[in-house]
């Protein structure tokens, strides 16, 4: 009885090839997932936004401008004015022909409500133009000088 005995050493060796073939197909499976959900995704109602424009205002001796503090003071024209003097002012103002812009300077630090109070003031006395005083971002001062 002879036995034979295949050569050891060429099945030792190693397999420096690596399989990439799971990999291409995992990848292929991602992609088709991928190009499925995307389009749901994506899909939003179809509104018209507002389109940016940054004009500077031009202050004018008719508008009138309103500060509000971080503790919620308001000032008009740099007086301090309480709700009820406010309403009455602009009141006041609404009824003048060609009516005067309302342009509200809100501190960063403080509460929205403070600034929403003298909104709704506004629109309760039947104010049309109502504007908002800000600062201008680093990128804008950026793109003006450049």
């Amino acid at each position: 009885m002879t036995m034979v005995f295949a050569n050891l050493e060429v099945e030792d060796e190693l397999v420096a090839d690596i399989n990439t073939t799971p990999l291409v197909d995992v990848m292929l499976v991602l992609l088709i997932i991928f190009l499925i959900t995307i389009p749901v995704v994506i899909q939003s109602v179809p509104v018209q936004l507002p389109k940016e424009s940054n004009a500077p205002t031009q202050t004018r001796p008719e508008n009138i401008v309103l500060a509000v503090d971080k503790e919620g003071g308001v000032y008009w024209n740099n007086q301090i004015i309480d709700e009820r003097g406010l309403l009455a002012r602009l009141k006041v103002v609404a009824v003048k022909q060609p009516q005067p812009e309302i342009h509200i300077r809100g501190d960063k630090d403080g509460r929205y409500e403070f600034v929403g109070r003298i909104v709704f003031a506004c629109q309760r006395a039947g104010i049309r133009k109502l504007g908002f005083i800000t600062e201008p971002s680093a990128r804008d001062g950026a793109r003006r000088e450049g």
